[in-house]
């Protein structure tokens, strides 16, 4: 038997691996932002990338979580 999951699951799921994959860009290369935009918004001192390492890991939770009451919520069919 397999579940009936909503699409709302694939959803709240791909956001999460996309904060989730934002997050880990951002502790990895830390200057990202001033590179893919040409633009120095904090002036050298990294606290934009701390605000979006800190941003990502609550979206990322919280979307996870979110998924995980959506799958645990989906119906099993009954049997006929």
């Amino acid at each position: 038997m397999t579940r009936r999951i909503r699409v709302r699951f694939w959803i709240e799921l791909a956001a999460a691996v996309i904060s989730g994959a934002l997050l880990a860009v951002t502790l990895v290369w830390k200057d990202w932002i001033e590179i893919v935009f040409g633009v120095d918004p904090d002036a050298g001192n990294g606290s934009l990338e701390w605000l979006i390492v800190g941003a990502s890991a609550v979206v990322a939770l919280l979307l996870a979580s979110a998924a995980g009451y959506e799958f645990r919520r989906a119906t099993i069919p009954a049997a006929s």
